[in-house]
């Protein structure tokens, strides 16, 4: 059908809906933007407030291919010490109690330690020879002391080695003392020897 101008009635229907499907669209997609501003505003403000767990991360790893069973214990401010025996508190938990890669379905050796928040004071971090050792056998053992922070970065504090050569073997690998913001405090860091293996139920 053609209007008096020579134009086709059914072209003119056809670009009308067409431009009115589009400007829906617009709408639409501008009406959804808004009514997300909020909620994008919100998930941003909770991932600045957000602090993940395991923010004072110790880890324990000897070499894979020695077979013992090395255990790592931790002691918190003002709590009793974590390990194979007592692996979680209020502040801390053992993550992983490896028994030797004889015994383990993994090829790592290794333990980790981690604790909720950050209570400011005195940490201990011992490790300890479980396990027998064939005469002459030296095991060792690397220790890292870490902190997770906003976002979930890791800041390494510390970093030794202990080297284990007999059964029931404990040594301190550091005492130190943390901020609550995570820092270590100025002259605070030593291997001052402290045992935190007693029989379970025992005061430390």
């Amino acid at each position: 059908m053609m209007d008096p101008f020579g134009d086709s009635l059914e072209d003119d229907t056809t670009g009308t809906i067409f431009r009115d499907v589009i400007l829906l669209a617009l709408i639409g997609f501008v009406a959804m933007v808004v009514m997300l501003l909020p909620h994008i505003h919100k998930a941003k403000t909770d991932a600045e407030d957000y602090k993940p767990p395991g923010n004072v991360i110790v880890e324990m790893h000897w070499p894979n291919d020695m077979p013992y069973d090395v255990d790592l214990w931790v002691k918190a401010p003002q709590h009793e010490p974590v390990g194979f025996w007592n692996q979680g508190n209020s502040v801390l938990n053992l993550l992983r109690d490896d028994l030797g890669a004889g015994r383990d379905a993994s090829n790592r050796n290794y333990e980790m330690i981690f604790s909720r928040g950050i209570p400011a004071g005195e940490y201990i971090v011992n490790v300890h020879m479980y396990g027998p050792l064939p005469s002459g056998t030296e095991v060792p053992v690397k220790v890292v002391v870490a902190v997770r922070e906003k976002y979930g970065t890791t800041r390494q504090l510390l970093q030794t080695t202990i080297k284990l050569r007999y059964r029931n073997q404990e040594e301190t690998a550091y005492r130190f003392r943390l901020t609550d913001e995570g820092d270590l405090v100025k002259g605070s860091v030593s291997t001052l020897r402290r045992n935190l293996i007693t029989r379970p139920g025992a005061n430390n």
